[in-house]
Order: C-alpha cells, then structure tokens, then sequence
C-alpha cells in the first residue's frame, strides 16, 4: 500500500454542521471504499437511527456520538454481507510484534501486527466494532487498509 491508503481513514466532517454525516475522502483509490461506506451510513442515519427529526433533517446537524455509531453500524453491516450473513471477521491492529522477523520481510511490519476477530452474530460484531472505533477513525491508524482485510476475512479468499 502506498502513502495514501497508509494515511486513510474514515473520519466525518465537523459534528453539528451540515455535512456531519459525510465522512471526507482524500484523494487516491481508498475513495471507492469510503463512498461503500457512505452509503451504509446514509442508510443508518435516514432510516434506522430513533431520532424526532423528519426526513432529510434527520442527516443535518448530527453529533459526534451518532457519528460513531453510524460508522460502527455501517463497517458491520458491511462484513456482515461480504461473510454472506452468517459471519464477520475483524481486523486490528496490535501492540507492536515482540518476535524476530522472517528472512525477507521488515520488522514491525503493519500486516505482522493484524489480528483477526471472528463473529457468527451481527450484534456481536457491531458492539465489537464500537468498543474498537478508533482502530478505523484515528489518525496514523490504517482504518481504511484494516476494514479491507477484514471484508477479504469476511468474504474469505475462496469466494
């Protein structure tokens, strides 16, 4: 992955302002996945979320908290379909790798540091992924390059 997808990540626009429930896109090809995303979040935001506000009121003025869940809800409904609605798998990042690298690959590699979490009940997915936001909203964090591997694990490589 080059610099672009390294420093991708899903973050919203300012809370509380008209486009509170945009996630802003850099430039470069992790655009195809946050606009996949997007779509999830609208969806959540329009028609799933308890909220007093009518119709497409209900997208403006969104808090930082709903900012969140809509990010959770969408990233699980997102892996939930790739794993063909019976499971979804996760990828973090850990603490730094404690042990000696292979011949032919670089100490503290991202991808050494991947850990999978696997899911057989949506909820669980989702509450997971919630608890663990920041591993895909933070800066420096590879939250885009993390939810491809977990929609490849979900999906799994033979499909």
């Amino acid at each position: 992955f080059g610099w672009e997808w390294a420093a991708a990540n899903f973050s919203f626009h300012l809370p509380h302002s008209d486009l509170a429930y945009a996630l802003q896109a850099g430039k470069g090809g992790t655009r195809a996945i946050l606009a996949a995303v997007q779509a999830h979040i609208i969806t959540y935001l329009l028609f799933t979320r308890d909220t007093e506000c009518t119709h497409l009121d209900r997208l403006y003025r969104v808090g930082r908290w709903e900012q969140r869940q809509a990010l959770a809800t969408a990233l699980a409904e997102t892996l939930w379909a790739a794993g063909a609605g019976d499971r979804a798998v996760v990828c973090l990042v850990t603490a730094p790798a404690t042990t000696i690298p292979r011949e032919g690959c670089r100490a503290g590699s991202f991808t050494e540091r991947v850990r999978l979490f696997e899911f057989s009940e949506k909820a669980a997915a989702q509450a997971f992924i919630s608890d663990h936001i920041d591993s895909f909203e933070g800066k420096g964090s590879h939250g885009v390059i993390l939810f491809l591997y977990s929609l490849l694990f979900s999906r799994t490589l033979e499909r």
